[in-house]
C-alpha cells in the first residue's frame, strides 16, 4: 500500500510527455504570462488593503509590512521558478508534488488548491459586484433588491446577479481561444497597471511629510501583524505556472514570469504605501475604497473616477488567472487518472480544457450568486499555504535526490530561501481561526474518500501496474 501512495512520474518523465503533448495551443509569450501573473497578485489588496491595514495595524508603516510579506513570498516564488524551469507542464503545485512526494501528496494538494482557486474566484466576483453597483448607484441606476448583494441573516431571498454574471463571462472566455483571454487579460491589467502608476505619480505632489510621524504608531508588533494580513495580497504568481504547456518557450519564460510579476508588484505596492499614507493621515483610510476617498477627500474627482474603473479592471483580472488556474488543475488530475478522465478532453477547436471551466463557471456563479462573501472567504487561506509548504520543501528535497538534473533556474542560497518560506506559511496558517481548520479537514476527508474509491486504481501509474 505503502508503495502505491508513494508512487511517482519522474521528471524524466515528465520532461519527456511534455514535448510530446498537444492538448493545449501554445501562444503564450512571457509578457501575457506576467500579466496572469500580475493579474493574480493585484487586486483588491492595492486598493483596499494598504489603506485598512495602515488605519489599523500598521500606520505609515504598511509599507514595512509589504516589504516583510514580499520576502516570505518571494522565498516561495523562486522555488516556483525553479519547478517551473525543470516541468514545463499543467498542473503546478500539483505535478511538481507528483514528481518529488509521490501520488496521494500530488493529490491532497490538487485537490486542495482546486478549492482554493475556486473559492478565490467566488470571493472575488462578490467584491467585483460590490464595485460595479457602487459605480451604477452613483450613475443613478439602481438594482432591485432582489439582485442585490447577499448578506449574513438578512430576511427574504437574494441572488447577487452581477457577480453570477462575470463568473459565467470569465468562463466563457477561457472557454473560447487562449489567444482571445490572453489578449483580453493583458489589456485590463494594462488598465490596472496605469490606475496604480497614476495613483502613484499624482499623489506623489500631494504628499505631506507630517502625515509620516510617527512612522510605527502602533510598534513593530503592528507592522508584523499588517506583514501577516498583506501576504495574502501578494501571491497568485502560482496561477501563471498552471499555463504551462500553454507557454510558447515554457522552460525559459515561466521562471521569469514569476518573478517578473512578483517585483513589479512589489514595487507598485511599495509605491502606493508611501503615496497613500504621505496624502492623507492613515486615520482616514479605515474604508472600502481607501484610495479612492483619499483622491476625492482633496476634490480630484475625475482621478478618484478613473481610480474605481482601473479598481474593476483589476478585479477582473485576479477571476481571470485564478479560474484559468483551477481548471487547469481539474485538467490535470483527470489526464494523469485521479479523476475521471472525461475531464481532460481539451475542446477540439479552441484547445482549452473546456470542460472544467464551464463547470469551474457554473459553480462559482452559484456560489458567489448565493452565498455571503464572508462565508466563502474563510477557506480560501490555507490551501494555498499548504502548496507553499510542499513547493520549498520539494526544492530541497529534489536536490538531495537528484542534483545533476538540468535546471535553468536554481534557487540562490535554497536552504535559507526554503527555511524561510516554510517558516512564513507556517506562521500564517497558525493564526488562521478554528472554523477555517475544520472546514478545511471536511474538504480533506472528502478528497481521500475520492482518492481510495477511484484515484488509487486508475491513475496513469496504477494502470501501469506501477
Amino acid at each position: 500500500m505503502l508503495e502505491k501512495l508513494t508512487r511517482r512520474m519522474s521528471v524524466e518523465r515528465l520532461q519527456a510527455e511534455s514535448l510530446k503533448r498537444k492538448d493545449f495551443h501554445r501562444v503564450l509569450t512571457l509578457w501575457q504570462l506576467t500579466a496572469i501573473g500580475i493579474g493574480g497578485i493585484i487586486g483588491v489588496g492595492v486598493f483596499v488593503l494598504t489603506g485598512v491595514v495602515a488605519a489599523t495595524h500598521a500606520g505609515p508603516g504598511v509599507v514595512l509590512s509589504f516589504i516583510a510579506a514580499g520576502i516570505a513570498s518571494a522565498a516561495a516564488a523562486l522555488c516556483y521558478a525553479e519547478f517551473s524551469s525543470m516541468i514545463p507542464v499543467t498542473g503546478s503545485a500539483y505535478t511538481y508534488g507528483y514528481a518529488v512526494l509521490g501520488e496521494l501528496a500530488a493529490w491532497i494538494i490538487g485537490w486542495d488548491l482546486l478549492l482554493e482557486y475556486a473559492l478565490v474566484v467566488a470571493v472575488v466576483a462578490i467584491g467585483w459586484s460590490g464595485y460595479v453597483r457602487a459605480l451604477l448607484d452613483a450613475a443613478g441606476i439602481h438594482l432591485p433588491d432582489w439582485a442585490a448583494e447577499v448578506e449574513v441573516g438578512q430576511v427574504g431571498h437574494r441572488f447577487d446577479v452581477i457577480a453570477a454574471l462575470v463568473s459565467l463571462f470569465i468562463a466563457a472566455l477561457l472557454t473560447i481561444r487562449m489567444e482571445t483571454g490572453a489578449r483580453f487579460n493583458s489589456f485590463i491589467v494594462g488598465i490596472k497597471l496605469a490606475g496604480v502608476l497614476l495613483v502613484i505619480i499624482v499623489g506623489a505632489f500631494f504628499i505631506k511629510p507630517e502625515n509620516w510621524h510617527p512612522f510605527l504608531p502602533f510598534g513593530f508588533h503592528g507592522v508584523l501583524t499588517g506583514a501577516a494580513i498583506v501576504f495574502f495580497a501578494v501571491f497568485g504568481y502560482d496561477t501563471l505556472t498552471t499555463a504551462a504547456e500553454e507557454a510558447r518557450d515554457p522552460q525559459r519564460d515561466l521562471p521569469r514570469a514569476v518573478l517578473l510579476s512578483l517585483a513589479i508588484a512589489m514595487v507598485l505596492y511599495i509605491g502606493m504605501s508611501l503615496v497613500l499614507t504621505g496624502m492623507v493621515p492613515y486615520q482616514s483610510l479605515n474604508n472600502t475604497a481607501p484610495v479612492a476617498n483619499a483622491f476625492k477627500d482633496l476634490n480630484l474627482n475625475l482621478v478618484m473616477i478613473i481610480i474605481s474603473i482601473a479598481a474593476i479592471a483589476g478585479i477582473t483580472s485576479v477571476l481571470f488567472a485564478f479560474m484559468l488556474a483551477a481548471a487547469r488543475i481539474w485538467f490535470a488530475l483527470g489526464r494523469d487518472g485521479l479523476l475521471p478522465r472525461w475531464f481532460a478532453k481539451p475542446h477540439p477547436t479552441f484547445g482549452t480544457p473546456y470542460r472544467p471551466t464551464i463547470i469551474l463557471g457554473i459553480g462559482t456563479a452559484l456560489a458567489a450568486g448565493i452565498f455571503p462573501i464572508s462565508e466563502v472567504a474563510e477557506l480560501v487561506n490555507i490551501g494555498t499555504l499548504s502548496a507553499f509548504i510542499v513547493i520549498c520543501a520539494s526544492v530541497v528535497l529534489l536536490r538531495w535526490k537528484q542534483p545533476g538534473l538540468q535546471r535553468q533556474f536554481r534557487v540562490p542560497f535554497v536552504y535559507v530561501v526554503a527555511l524561510v518560506g516554510i517558516c512564513a506559511c507556517i506562521a500564517l496558517i497558525a493564526g488562521l481561526p478554528v472554523p477555517t481548520y475544520e472546514r478545511f479537514v471536511i474538504w480533506l476527508v472528502i478528497g481521500l474518500v475520492i482518492y481510495f474509491l477511484y484515484g488509487i486504481r486508475n491513475s496513469a501509474l496504477a494502470r501501469e501496474g506501477k
